[in-house]
């Protein structure tokens, strides 16, 4: 058990609950960073908490290249936004997205065909589908939801820089079991057996098309649905948009705004990370497989990002619409735009530092490890990867943790390869939804970054949708624990089974609030052209 034991868990908890109380996510990450150094030192513990935030980027190359990404994402977002590229794709969309559902479906389609990268995608579908989102009275905070229920979910059961990771995971796992190594399976070979465990994954990316096709809503997504058909605002009065182009970079002064300014520049930037990828993951000799599990991801986002803005730069000076000094000032603003995710960026890495130090991630697998019961390890293994991954922050970090564990646990219990794949789905699904609820995730960050949210708000609507599913995806493993049906026929019930919830919840909210069948209309909000604010319907499409 580690040193701290349950004073572990205190800085991470702290820092969660704080956000999600006063909205104010960097003073809330600060003070938890400050709590840690309090606990390690028994002191003050400032000195401590500044190293750790130091550490966060120093100690990092791969936290440096998110930072070089994030920093180049938001000079190619202000680029754009300067040349009129956002309003030519708002204006071009309008014509083509008359309504809240294809906007949300198109979303949703988007977020599925960007499979490769997490980063990428909420990027990509964010920056791309914000304005038009805003014309229709899509609320902030609902299209963030859908970009990041999408993306890891995706990224996790696809061929993606996720999935090479959690192949080295199961690696991991086996080597700590008692197997000779002729006895130990090909580690892709668990892994597409541990899709249809990996419930919440699955369960996830049918929700989000559960709600986009069903037009329901319920909880806080329901109320900032309804705040944005009926006023216009997509955020509410006093929200803190990671991101807010407009506000900092004015109006783009451009009488012609041309597509090319927005489809070029997100085209390089998908073109040329893929191709980076690849290029870093070919060997002589190397299969198309091994060339993509073996790329740097995180170099190809850099390189893409790169290129991105480079191609604004041609744009801007080639047509004449930006000079090479307003350019490079306005770069210089887009890293402007990206400050607020910057800081909490660092600050959710140093968090992880903290909990690494005080060994939080290994006393809850301690503390779990004691249910010991075949039928409910799946269930077990799920929640604790999902309390790990929400304290920490880190769904990689938390597959880190719990998986070399979690196997051996599996192949003693029941010498069984069939229980080692369904406990590599239930870590991975744990961890996935431990980020999606987590306001210090990474993802969770970028998410609200590319679409404009206020962090907090984001978390807090996207939680009821989180919860939601976790609890179907924790059931159907309870049941596959003790009768071992075909997880597949499980999955197709847990679908029913959130439309049945999605539209029985959205129903009750919807008569909680005294909602009637009809409501206050606004542009684009079906296909008719006005709003139908039905039971649980969240003025859209009833």
């Amino acid at each position: 058990m580690a040193e701290f034991g349950v004073l572990s868990l205190v800085p991470p908890l702290f820092a969660i609950g704080l956000a999600v109380v006063t909205r104010k996510a960097v003073l809330a990450l600060f003070l938890g960073v400050w709590s840690g150094g309090v606990i390690v030192t028994g002191g003050i513990g400032l000195g401590r908490a500044f190293e750790w935030i130091a550490a966060a980027v120093g100690e990092s190359t791969f936290h440096a290249q998110i930072l070089i990404f994030t920093l180049l994402l938001g000079s190619a977002v202000a680029m754009i936004w300067r040349l009129g590229g956002s309003h030519a794709v708002r204006d071009w969309a309008i014509t083509r997205l008359d309504s809240r559902r294809k906007v949300g479906v198109v979303t949703w389609l988007l977020g599925l065909l960007l499979f490769f990268d997490d980063y990428a995608n909420t990027a990509v579908v964010g920056s791309t589908m914000r304005d038009v989102s805003d014309h229709l009275r899509i609320s902030r905070e609902k299209l963030s939801y859908l970009v990041d229920s999408t993306a890891a979910p995706v990224a996790t059961l696809t061929i993606s820089s996720w999935v090479a990771f959690q192949l080295s995971m199961i690696e991991s796992g086996y080597e700590a079991t008692d197997l000779a190594a002729s006895e130990v399976p090909n580690s892709f070979a668990v892994f597409l057996q541990s899709i249809p465990y990996n419930t919440y994954a699955i369960l996830a990316i049918a929700m989000v098309g559960i709600v986009v096709l069903s037009g329901r809503d319920y909880g806080e997504m329901l109320t900032a649905e309804r705040r944005a058909a009926e006023t216009g605002k997509v955020t509410r009065d006093d929200a803190r948009p990671m991101q807010d182009v407009s506000a900092e970079l004015g109006e783009p002064n451009v009488e012609e705004p041309k597509l090319l300014a927005f489809f070029l520049p997100i085209g390089v930037l998908i073109a040329v990370t893929l191709g980076s990828a690849l290029y870093t993951g070919y060997s002589p000799g190397a299969s198309l497989y091994d060339t993509i599990v073996g790329a740097d991801y995180a170099v190809a986002l850099i390189f893409g990002s790169f290129a991105m803005v480079a191609s604004t730069y041609v744009i801007g000076v080639g047509t004449g619409l930006l000079s090479l000094g307003e350019s490079v000032d306005t770069t210089i603003d887009g890293f402007g735009v990206m400050l607020t995710a910057v800081t909490i960026l660092v600050l959710s890495w140093s968090i992880g530092n903290v909990v690494e130090t005080l060994g939080t991630g290994e006393y809850v697998g301690s503390v779990a490890g004691q249910v010991l019961d075949p039928g409910l390890l799946p269930v077990v293994v799920l929640f604790t990867g999902a309390f790990i991954a929400f304290s920490t922050g880190s769904s990689w970090g938390t597959m880190g943790i719990v998986t070399p564990i979690a196997v051996p646990v599996a192949w003693d219990l029941t010498g069984g390869h069939t229980m080692v794949a369904a406990v590599v789905g239930a870590v991975f699904s744990g961890a996935i939804f431990g980020d999606h609820a987590s306001p210090i995730s990474d993802t969770t960050v970028l998410s609200a970054t590319f679409t404009g949210a206020d962090l907090i708000d984001h978390v807090r609507t996207q939680l009821y949708y989180a919860v939601t599913v976790v609890v179907v995806a924790a059931g159907l493993l309870l049941v596959w624990g003790y009768t071992r049906v075909s997880p597949w026929l499980l999955l197709t019930i847990g679908v029913l089974v959130l439309v049945g919830l999605v539209y029985g919840l959205s129903t009750l909210d919807a008569r909680r609030r005294g909602i009637g069948s009809t409501g206050a209309s606004s542009p684009g909000a079906d296909d008719g052209g006005g709003a139908e604010t039905g039971a649980g319907t969240s003025t859209d499409e009833g």
